[in-house]
Formats: C-alpha cells, structure tokens, sequence
C-alpha cells in the first residue's frame, strides 16, 4: 500500500501555506517507510494515489509539488499518466520536482529537457531540487533554467546550517540566479526558530522544514 505525506510549504511573507510537498510512502506491517526505488511504484498506483491527495487539498493551496527522478521522467507512460492527471485537477497546478537516484547520471540533459519542456508545455511547473548539492550545480542545470519555475536549496545537504557564512554565501547566490530567471527561491530544511530568523534577514520569501511543520499522513476521507 502507497500513501502520500504531506509537508507544508510558507510564504513568509504574508505567513500563508501556498503548496504542499508530496512525499510518497509505503507500508510495511505497521510501519510507512521509503521505497527502496521510486521507479518500482506502479504507474496506476502512483497517480490514483496522486489524484486522490489533489482533490482533498484543492481547495487549500495553488499548488501540489512531487518528486521524480530522472529515469522517471524519461518513462512515457508516467509522463503520460502525470499530464492526463494535471488536466484533470486544474487550476490546481502539479510542480515536478527533479530528484537525483543512483544511476541517474546516465540520462543526459538534453534527454530530460525534452520531456520537462512537455510537462511545463500541458501547465506543470517545474522545480529544479537540492540546487548547489549532489549533481545541481549551475553548470549542470542551467538548461533547465528557462522553464524552470522554482529552485530548491536543501540545507539538510550539507554539514554546516544557514548561520554559516558560507551556506548564506551560497544561498545568495542562487537567491540571485532565481531571480535572474523569475524564478521562486524556496529554502527547505528550516528547523528552528534561528533558522527562520536568518532566513527572514536574508530576504528568503518561501520556506519548508519542521519548523513550520514535519510530513505527515493525509487522511483520505
């Protein structure tokens, strides 16, 4: 059995949830767990799932955020089901967000532009993830740029938190490249208070982490 959880994302600013992360889950006994590999989820499982979460949120936020990696969105059939899905629970927008799983490395970024350029062509948006970590660096992404919708800065990515100079160094700096691109810049992994107080000095407008509230289960009544 699937579930999605849930995790709510802030705009600081006016202090309202705009959107939610879907976090995908299996259970196991009595216990939710990671999939060991998301591309062994059946498609019609996942987006029956996906189609029942929207409905019950699409009268709270503007926008539902999932995860794929690369070889995920390769496959046309979950392109397929994920398009048919967006027409399905207009105006509420899908964002796709480009997640990283070994042997990703492989799919070459011209193989992925095409099938983003798709998705963000039938209304989806596009959320390049964990910008400045992993695989996500400018070099590697900045063809994605021009259809991307939001870039993601995962704090929890990296050994030192955002009261390091050097961790706010980096987030201006990718601050400054979403904003070149009009892109949303969201900071996820806030935890404390401290946390969400340096951020707010840092001008940063959307925030996620357990600060504002940890992923949990959505009741599907």
């Amino acid at each position: 059995m699937y579930r999605y959880f849930i995790q709510p994302q802030l705009n600081k600013i006016n202090k309202s949830v705009v959107g939610y992360e879907l976090l995908i889950r299996q259970q196991v006994g009595s216990r939710w767990v990671l999939p060991e590999h998301f591309s062994d989820i059946p498609i019609d499982i996942m987006v029956n799932t996906l189609l029942k979460t929207t409905s019950t949120l699409s009268l709270k936020v503007k926008t539902i955020s999932v995860n794929l990696n690369r070889r995920q969105i390769l496959d046309p059939l979950i392109d397929d089901a994920l398009i048919r899905c967006q027409q399905q629970i207009q105006p509420l927008k899908l964002v796709i967000e480009v997640t990283e799983e070994p042997g990703d490395e492989q799919i070459t970024s011209l193989e992925l532009l095409g099938m983003l350029s798709r998705f963000w062509e039938h209304g989806m948006e596009i959320s390049l993830d964990d910008v400045g970590s992993g695989n996500n660096h400018y070099e590697q992404i900045k063809n994605f740029l021009p259809i991307a919708s939001e870039l993601k800065f995962a704090l929890q990515n990296f050994d030192e938190g955002i009261e390091n100079m050097i961790i706010q160094d980096h987030i201006k700096r990718w601050q400054k490249i979403a904003a070149n691109n009009r892109s949303r810049f969201m900071v996820e992994g806030i935890e404390t208070s401290d946390d969400e107080e340096i951020a707010s000095s840092l001008g940063i407008k959307y925030c996620q982490g357990y600060y504002y509230g940890k992923p949990h289960l959505l009741r599907l009544d």
